[in-house]
């Protein structure tokens, strides 16, 4: 194979003919591997082999390394004016060097040429350094770029080091103009990092301004919209996915339109900023590997398409300026980030107020955003189907104690990660829509109701693989007509009992009129917490679920194990079961066929009206959405809560007073924040605090639930006192300031009690044995487990 290559210098040139090329073209034809270069303009120098040993294939890495650095130097050299004579007649002997390199038997001699090729970068490297000093003498600009000992900027010499050794390592310090000479690392590490100090040759006019300085944008006020036919074309086509999801938003088009509606009377027209959101779905981008949209038409999982279609739809309707990536470059073109491989970081502000991902997206982030993404995180909300708890979050923490996973730890606060159905207090409560039926519709359900027809909850013919299942089946069988809506290309599927009529996968609408007429909606245990059983509900459907005992987790199941949770699931879909209950749902023992059979019996003796939580209505949605995006701010610094400077008043007298700030609530073991002390500002407001104490063993999320109440992470900062623990009267004779996810709690036993030092460990979901915890629990609206009474 024949090559010609040209290298151009100032003021002559260079020509290598033929298999002389830097060796390459010589080694491929001896090592049959395959090769190929590149100028430096167009991508980094690289070679890839085929055919090579493992030992020769890292010798060829290094060597490929040093002749990246060559290349790199001697296109440094041919931008300098200056090249003398004996330079120009040093480089013509290297390159008669270069072209020495002959085929013979170069197999055995790999070592050598690794060697050879050593030499001939540490001849570039000396001629460069040295017309690079020449050039700086006849300019006058000598000593302009020596690096700075400036104590302001200690690290500064160290990132030069690193710079002169990496820079070639990604292509965005080429693109900010890094050229390998001293002064285009001190450009880029004060202009475009700020590790070293400004140039005073340089025009500061054009230096970046650091963000801190930045002013803000004016804001605009969000309005609300009921058009959404701009948020269709901005989701694209191409995908089965992005069908799917823009066939439900068209369908539910006319609902958020009277949510909206219903919302903005409820307000009374107070000002909402309008925030700038990028929403980047990532499971869907084919760098991601998108396993998802082929299965959407085949019983494939839609349960995040469904979230992912109403969070677009809630955020437009809201009014918000709205960008939406469904790949890599789209997401890089957003960003502004540059070419290369993230180790950059961005040098103007981030374009927009918040980004909502998911974990494939906040991957795919870290990759491109690189150092920017730690600056920037604040502003990212990651769309989590089964929550991520505190301790799986911090990184170290999470290293030390076994709950490191391939999620979490991603150091975020615990309120970013939004879930699918408000299992995890430690996170916000995201959610989704149900179609919400009119009082005729209703009517007509219970006018059509078939009372002795049960629909099975699995599309997917491995749903129907249940051990067992022969025994409930034919039970409910003996009472029901079964319908099935197994997928299917050809042949029936075999594991569905023959008994059983099945319609195929159903479209949405047809499967929306097999449920009205339907009794009973039944699980067979999985998929877990997905949003058909709302769905079968809200059409007036009893949803009839498997119990679980002992109940799935981390620890003893399958598909929960790696995921970024220690909770515990007792049946199929617990929200259905806590938050709704009888008669909409029952939940029994599959393997007590005395129990299972009861069920049946009552199920279909039972009456039930079509019912739908308000918290999955399109106007619940948008009431729980408004309100993060306006009092949700991960980015402003917060305060440190000082006790002394609220529990401090001034008597009538004039004197100053020491009044506690938690007191007893009428009827009520919990303390609320006392009345006659001015609250700090916080959301949710300190009104709707309610402090108590769990019992041994027991989360703060099952201790505020037993109360009636839900676990507010928000508050903990409020209750890591001692003032708290005095006005629980807890009797401590120590107490210590540690990190700990079960903090703050204390020992009865041995009269100890902790506070938490680190933040972002602030935990509902912690429990121990040994420790009682203080738990900060809060009210709620009815229908809205999201919000307090007075959170809207």
């Amino acid at each position: 194979m024949i090559r010609r290559c040209l290298v151009t210098f100032k003021p002559f040139r260079i020509f290598v003919v033929g298999i002389g090329f830097f060796s390459l073209c010589f080694l491929m034809t001896s090592l049959g591997g395959q090769f190929s270069a590149k100028r430096l303009g167009d991508s980094p120098f690289t070679i890839r082999t085929e055919v090579l040993g493992v030992e020769s294939r890292g010798v060829l890495r290094k060597i490929s390394d040093m002749l990246e650095v060559i290349l790199k130097r001697m296109d440094s050299l041919s931008k300098l004016d200056n090249t003398s004579n004996s330079e120009a007649r040093r480089l013509d002997e290297l390159s008669s060097a270069i072209n020495r390199f002959q085929p013979a038997g170069l197999v055995e001699k790999i070592q050598a040429i690794a060697q050879n090729v050593s030499n001939m970068a540490i001849r570039v490297e000396q001629i460069l350094q040295s017309s690079m000093a020449q050039g700086r003498g006849q300019d006058g600009t000598s000593n302009q770029c020596e690096v700075p000992r400036d104590p302001r900027f200690s690290e500064c010499p160290g990132k030069v080091d690193w710079m002169r050794a990496r820079w070639t390592s990604d292509p965005c310090y080429a693109f900010y103009g890094v050229d390998g000479s001293d002064c285009s690392f001190l450009i880029y590490l004060s202009e475009v990092e700020w590790f070293c100090p400004p140039l005073a040759w340089r025009n500061q006019s054009s230096r970046p301004t650091q963000p801190a300085l930045r002013e803000k944008a004016p804001t605009r006020q969000a309005a609300f919209r009921t058009d959404l036919s701009v948020l269709l074309d901005q989701i694209g086509a191409g995908k089965e996915s992005l069908s799917f999801m823009k066939r439900r938003i068209r369908r539910l088009a006319q609902q958020w339109a009277t949510a909206a509606n219903r919302l903005d009377a409820k307000l009374e027209q107070r000002w909402r900023d309008q925030k700038k959101i990028l929403v980047h779905v990532g499971f869907l981008t084919e760098e991601s590997g998108d396993v998802f949209s082929p299965k959407v038409l085949k019983g494939g999982p839609l349960g995040e398409m469904v979230q992912w279609a109403d969070i677009l739809t809630a955020l437009h309707v809201l009014g918000h300026n709205l960008k939406i990536s469904m790949s890599v470059k789209e997401l890089q073109g957003f960003l502004g980030v540059p070419p290369g491989r993230g180790s950059c970081p961005l040098t103007g502000p981030l374009p927009f107020d918040l980004i909502y991902t998911d974990y494939h997206g906040l991957q795919q982030m870290k990759q491109h955003m690189g150092l920017s993404l730690k600056k920037h995180k604040c502003h990212i909300r990651v769309i989590d189907t089964f929550g991520t708890e505190p301790a799986y979050n911090h990184e170290e923490y999470a290293m030390l104690h076994g709950y490191r996973t391939n999620w979490g730890y991603w150091n975020l606060n615990a309120r970013q990660y939004m879930t699918m159905f408000p299992h995890t207090p430690d996170n916000s409560f995201m959610g989704f829509v149900s179609e919400e039926l009119n009082e005729t519709e209703k009517r007509s359900i219970q006018q059509n109701k078939v009372n002795n027809m049960a629909v099975v909850y699995g599309k997917e013919a491995s749903m129907w693989k249940l051990q067992g299942k022969e025994g409930f089946l034919q039970i409910l069988h003996t009472y029901m007509e079964v319908h099935g809506t197994v997928y299917y290309e050809t042949q029936r599927p075999p594991e569905v009992p023959p008994f059983v009529k099945n319609h195929g996968l159903l479209p949405q609408h047809e499967l929306q009129q097999l449920l009205r007429k339907a009794k009973l909606f039944i699980g067979f245990g999985f998929p877990y917490e997905g949003p058909a059983p709302l769905e079968a509900i809200a059409n007036g459907c009893i949803f009839l679920q498997p119990k679980f005992s002992p109940p799935h987790s981390s620890l003893n199941h399958e598909f929960f194990r790696g995921k970024p949770t220690s909770r515990e699931v007792s049946s199929q879909h617990p929200y259905a079961d806590q938050y709704i209950g009888r008669p909409y749902v029952m939940t029994v023992d599959y393997n007590n066929s005395l129990e299972f059979d009861s069920a049946i019996r009552e199920i279909m003796s039972t009456k039930v009206e079509p019912y739908l939580p308000y918290e999955y209505t399109c106007e619940g949605m948008l009431e729980r959405v408004h309100s993060y995006i306006q009092h949700q701010d991960f980015c402003a610094p917060e305060s440190p809560f000082i006790p002394a400077n609220f529990s401090r008043q001034r008597s009538d007298g004039g004197s100053w007073v020491t009044s506690p700030l938690f007191v007893p609530l009428p009827n009520s073991t919990a303390l609320g924040w006392a009345t006659n002390v001015t609250a700090p500002s916080a959301w949710p407001p300190l009104s709707s605090l309610r402090l108590l104490v769990s019992l041994e063993g027991q989360s703060c999320v099952e201790a505020c639930h037993s109360a009636g109440f839900i676990c507010e992470p928000a508050h903990f900062r409020f209750i890591n006192t001692k003032e708290a623990l005095h006005g629980l009267k807890v009797q401590c004779e120590v107490v210590d300031s540690e990190i700990n996810h079960i903090l703050p709690a204390f020992s009865v036993l041995r009269r100890e009690c902790g506070l938490q030092r680190e933040p972002l460990l602030f935990s509902c979901a912690g429990h121990s044995l040994k420790y009682r915890r203080i738990c900060p629990c809060r009210d709620f609206l009815h229908g809205q487990v999201a919000l307090c009474k007075y959170c809207l």
